[in-house]
């Protein structure tokens, strides 16, 4: 058992607020444990210079810590000081993670901007990022495709989650602050409803490890996917989306 009590494998309790912020076209404020995101989708009727006049889209991420996400302030990135590496890798992830889910060939010349705001931070801030913004851009794709009649544009649910070693535990998913930062190895699996890999980031904070090792954390990271997607679906019912009508494959 774990600070919180929860199981090796189990995940923190999520709580979704979609459609939390009315400007944006789609929205979500996203909970997991103690950590809080508030991700927005906005949808720009053009795309970068580099894509002008080919007729496919563009998605791209931002990510900030709000100043208080911490229990210390910290100035916020871009103001008064560059932005910082860190925040510069995780959205790129975001952009990276949320593209996979997307068709950008069948939204026409359009920006997908989704940025995404730390409002409290206990760990696992960049994975409530993707799975909080892809209920975001599944609400904003679904009032889109409405509004300019588009076919279904999106692949399939994308969710992501950590999954950590620990000395004491082993194999636990999830990590909150605490045991990140005590961890022996650190993943961050990003994929799909059905299981297909987008993305693993991961490192062996000491000793190297076992590719056997390796394995059983992406096993148990893909299987919290699997229960996040669930969830993805699950929100999207209550708020009148059906997922399926977006997807180029329904399930």
């Amino acid at each position: 058992m774990r600070d919180d009590s929860r199981a090796l494998d189990a995940l923190r309790s999520v709580q979704i607020e979609p459609g939390f912020h009315r400007a944006s076209e789609g929205s979500a404020l996203y909970r997991a444990g103690g950590t809080v995101v508030l991700c927005t989708v906005s949808i720009d009727d053009r795309v970068p210079s580099f894509l002008e006049g080919k007729g496919r889209g563009w998605l791209t991420a931002e990510y900030q810590m709000h100043p208080r996400a911490n229990r210390k302030r910290q100035d916020r990135d871009g103001r008064g000081r560059p932005l910082g590496g860190r925040t510069q890798e995780i959205q790129r992830l975001i952009g990276r993670a949320l593209r996979a889910a997307v068709d950008l060939d069948l939204i026409g010349e359009r920006t997908v901007v989704v940025d995404c705001d730390v409002l409290e931070a206990d760990g696992g801030t960049r994975t409530a990022s993707i799975t909080g913004g892809f209920i975001a851009l599944a609400l904003a794709l679904a009032r889109v495709t409405e509004m300019y009649k588009l076919p279904p544009v999106l692949r399939e649910p994308v969710a992501a989650i950590s999954v950590g070693y620990l000395e004491k535990s082993g194999v636990t998913l999830d990590l909150v602050y605490t045991e990140d930062s005590s961890a022996q190895v650190d993943l961050n699996v990003v994929a799909t409803e059905s299981g297909k890999i987008v993305e693993v980031q991961g490192t062996a904070e000491g000793e190297p490890i076992a590719r056997g090792l390796l394995d059983s954390m992406i096993d148990m990271g893909i299987g919290g996917v699997k229960t996040l997607a669930a969830i993805e679906r699950a929100t999207l019912t209550k708020v009148g989306v059906n997922l399926d009508t977006l997807l180029i494959r329904p399930r």
